[in-house]
């Protein structure tokens, strides 16, 4: 096997910060930012919520689409290099675009249902083609873990940048702020997939598919890999469990702590995110050479429950102490953390295992899967938050805060005036409105991660040995 070289190493790895910080600004924090500095109707909010999940959608079936044509496209400059350039500078006009513009009413709604329908589609372009090239980088196991731990370590410094910042500038002054934060997080989206673009140097391999394929041949490419199946549909439930104790997550800090204080700690418990998720990108080399991946995906399926349990019980059995719930975010995400790694790697190894078998190799239409699966569970979980926000009655609450931020933004409110007329709109939540918010943040995640581990356990049958066996045959 060829060794991977370091430039192609760090400069594919790296190139992760800045996408993610880009995909992070707007899957975190693009509903906030309708949700308190629009003034909207119930009805206009619940029409772009269920834009959101049909674009989504759309956008997880889209995936594999776009994984076909990266496969039938065969460039000079390199079979994903192209892609992933011209999806970096078209996705950053788009989130610039969507954090400036701002038509009121359903003009608001329309042009959001445009410009969103872009946002998920060139970021496709950008997404299937990275991380379609990573798989083709190397077939070494151990390679392709530090591969994996490398990448996720810049992932989570390009989430972590954007999750930690945004709450603690926004408040008071919300419109000014996403604005301005939405062109440097597009910029930087540039900035680091030049690297990725110009520092890779890719690699071919013998046995790629020359012929041009069809969307039947994609499915049946899919659908004829019996360790692809399970896998997916773990990662489609794994990620509804990742996304929603964030998505939810500003709500929960503003209207358990208050509007004033709940950006300050939403950013400590996004230090809690990145030192859990970081932790356990830099330990998880070691907990593969402990433990079998099984046994991994068993310990840290009951510890990321653990969490959620103790996140459920906090103000009722627990004590509502910001300390306390930080250090159970971090569990979570930590456990949540080593789940996604050894989950990934065992998505990658399908590949393999479908070029042992069949004498072929997709790795830009296996990779879909897992971005198939991050986008329908992101539109699962949009739907979910939604849904919740508008039963509970909190979303009605939240267009109250809305107001003092459009009238802030046009200079008729003091960032303190917003502050305090907001927590005193907050204060009215009832204690039943905040326990629905608290069973959409921690009942449905434990299900999901649940249901995940059992599908693995009983269908994926990829050991290690097995996996080591596949590559010996393949690369003898």
């Amino acid at each position: 096997m060829e060794k991977l070289d370091k430039r192609t190493k760090w400069s594919y790895t790296i190139g992760a910060t800045g996408r993610d910080a880009a995909y992070a600004l707007v899957s975190m924090y693009l509903m906030t930012y309708i949700q308190y500095t629009m003034k909207l109707s119930v009805a206009q909010f619940a029409v772009i919520s269920a834009i959101i999940v049909v674009c989504l959608i759309w956008d997880a079936i889209n995936d594999p689409l776009m994984g076909i044509i990266i496969e039938n496209c065969h460039f000079k400059t390199g079979k994903y290099k192209p892609w992933i350039f011209t999806g970096s500078i078209l996705n950053a006009l788009v989130i610039i675009t969507i954090f400036t513009l701002r038509p009121q009413g359903w003009a608001f709604v329309a042009f959001f249902g445009v410009f969103y329908l872009l946002w998920g589609m060139t970021y496709t372009m950008n997404d299937i083609s990275y991380w379609g090239m990573l798989p083709s980088l190397s077939s070494d196991a151990k390679e392709r873990n530090t591969l994996v731990t490398m990448m996720s370590i810049f992932v989570c410094v390009g989430q972590f940048s954007v999750a930690g910042i945004v709450p603690t500038i926004i408040a008071g002054n919300a419109i000014k702020a996403y604005r301005s934060v939405a062109l440097v997080v597009a910029l930087s989206f540039i900035a680091f997939q030049m690297l990725t673009t110009f520092g890779v140097k890719e690699r071919k391999h013998q046995s790629e598919n020359k012929e041009k394929l069809s969307l039947k041949d994609m499915f049946k490419i899919i659908g004829r890999n019996d360790q692809l199946v399970p896998a997916g549909i773990s990662c489609l439930l794994f990620n509804i469990c990742n996304g929603l104790l964030i998505m939810f997550g500003m709500n929960f800090f503003y209207f358990e702590f208050g509007y004033s204080e709940g950006g300050n700690l939403v950013f400590i418990f996004t230090v809690m995110y990145g030192l859990g998720t970081l932790s356990s990108q830099i330990l998880f080399p070691l907990i593969t050479k402990t433990f079998k991946r099984k046994k991994t995906l068993t310990i840290f399926t009951i510890t990321t429950i653990c969490g959620y349990l103790l996140l459920l019980s906090i103000g009722y059995l627990l004590p509502k102490n910001p300390i306390l719930i930080n250090i159970i975010g971090f569990l979570i995400f930590f456990s949540q953390g080593v789940f996604n790694l050894t989950l990934v790697v065992m998505l990658n190894n399908t590949i393999e295992y479908d070029e042992y078998k069949f004498h072929e190799r997709h790795d830009s239409i296996i990779s879909t899967v897992r971005s198939f699966s991050v986008k329908l569970s992101s539109a699962i979980n949009q739907g979910i938050v939604n849904l919740v926000l508008i039963i509970s009655g909190i979303y009605q609450i939240s267009q109250k805060v809305s107001s003092l931020e459009v009238e802030a933004g046009t200079g008729q409110l003091s960032s303190q005036e917003v502050l305090v007329q907001a927590d005193n709109f907050i204060s009215t939540a009832s204690s039943g409105q905040l326990f629905v918010l608290r069973l959409g943040i921690t009942i449905i995640p434990i299900l999901a991660i649940l249901t995940a581990w059992l599908i693995l356990k009983k269908k994926y049958k990829i050991t290690e040995e097995e996996y080591e066996k596949i590559c010996c045959e393949l690369y003898k």
